[in-house]
């Protein structure tokens, strides 16, 4: 069992409580039984098979270790015998805080508490400068990696959110050039096992990142994932329901949602961020920090005005300087450039944007040839 012992999932699997203090978990059960926390923050897979789940060669912790491998959905058991999935948790649907400023004074506190259990011993974080990486940052005296090329938003917003929390000394900027990219994208790919341009171009930064940190001796990347799912981040989020790429007809709706878009995403970051080297750490994935998530009314997740992730950012001056809690950011794989960097390198090699996903295939081909 990776994430917690065997004996306290068990105990949650049978109290059915999803969130039961950790921040993930997979791995076998006392009764055999193989599980996944509720949000995926650990990954499981399977031998793809008809036949029953037979013994310890049809699982592992990676897919690299399995002919045919498919993930065990999140909140699922597969019990010995059997190949399919038995859901045994879900995400929890509290009813809304009744009042703002306790509900951002209890997400405050879940911070704190989440912050305060991470060991500074052989840990980096990926920092970019956005408040999300700025509130991990500020409880670990670490070092501060931040990817991009040498003109990108992401390397300047970086050192300016250093600056601002005194933290100039920590930072380390890998900046990028094309062959950088070049060489990265097949084994991006293969480690994630994805090529679609999306997958690969928010990958590549936390790959190159943990790549940096894992050759200066660092074991572990603190990183600042879920902030964006969790409280309300995205863009088609604040204009539900009128954005098309939600069914949610509330905020708070579709803030669970793209929730549900989470053991996906965050199978790709951690395949990436083992394949470089080191193991990635989440605070803001906390359980304490999820359930006081869960709670916040829709105009904490956005504001009458727009802003998005109020609630976080209102917590977060607790820990960074408002000028970081307050300032809104790219995401990475334009922060950083590689998106640009990448379209340009299918493009020079023959696949051209008037061709279907250009870039999609452009990657396609890098692990073919590779």
């Amino acid at each position: 069992m990776r994430g917690a012992s065997p004996n306290a999932v068990a105990e949650a699997v049978a109290a059915g409580e999803s969130l039961s203090g950790t921040r993930g978990f997979a791995g076998r059960l006392p009764d055999g039984r193989l599980v996944r926390d509720v949000l995926g923050r650990q990954p499981i897979f399977v031998e793809r098979s008809e036949r029953p789940l037979r013994d310890a060669d049809d699982w592992a912790f990676s897919p690299d270790d399995l002919t045919n491998p498919e993930p065990i959905p999140a909140g699922h058991t597969v019990s010995p015998g059997e190949r399919s999935a038995e859901r045994v948790f879900s995400v929890p649907d509290p009813a809304p805080a009744a009042d703002d400023r306790e509900a951002v004074a209890d997400l405050r506190r879940a911070l704190g508490e989440s912050l305060d259990s991470v060991s500074s011993q052989s840990v980096a974080v990926a920092f970019s400068g956005g408040v999300d990486s700025a509130v991990v940052a500020s409880a670990l005296d670490a070092p501060l990696y931040v990817v991009g090329f040498p003109d990108s938003h992401d390397v300047a917003a970086a050192r300016r959110a250093a600056r601002l929390m005194g933290r100039e000394d920590d930072l380390r900027v890998v900046e990028l050039d094309v062959s950088d990219v070049e060489q990265a994208v097949a084994d991006v790919a293969r480690a994630t096992g994805r090529t679609n341009a999306m997958d690969v171009q928010i990958a590549l930064p936390l790959y190159l990142a943990g790549e940096r940190a894992a050759a200066d001796g660092y074991d572990r990347l603190a990183v600042g994932q879920g902030a964006d799912e969790l409280f309300g981040g995205y863009a088609k989020v604040a204009r539900a329901p009128e954005d098309p790429r939600v069914e949610a007809e509330t905020v708070r709706g579709a803030v669970r949602e793209v929730i549900r878009t989470l053991p996906d995403q965050l199978e790709r970051d951690l395949l990436g961020l083992r394949a470089a080297g080191v193991e990635p750490v989440a605070p803001l994935l906390d359980d304490r920090v999820v359930r006081t998530a869960l709670r916040l009314p829709g105009d904490l997740l956005v504001d009458s005005r727009g802003e998005r992730k109020k609630a976080f950012r209102l917590a977060a001056r607790e820990f960074v300087p408002d000028r970081v809690a307050f300032r809104e950011k790219k995401a990475v794989q334009y922060g950083s450039l590689v998106a640009r960097e990448l379209d340009r390198l299918a493009r020079q090699a023959g696949f051209k944007r008037r061709m279907d996903d250009h870039v999609s295939q452009y990657v396609a081909s890098r692990v073919e040839t590779e």
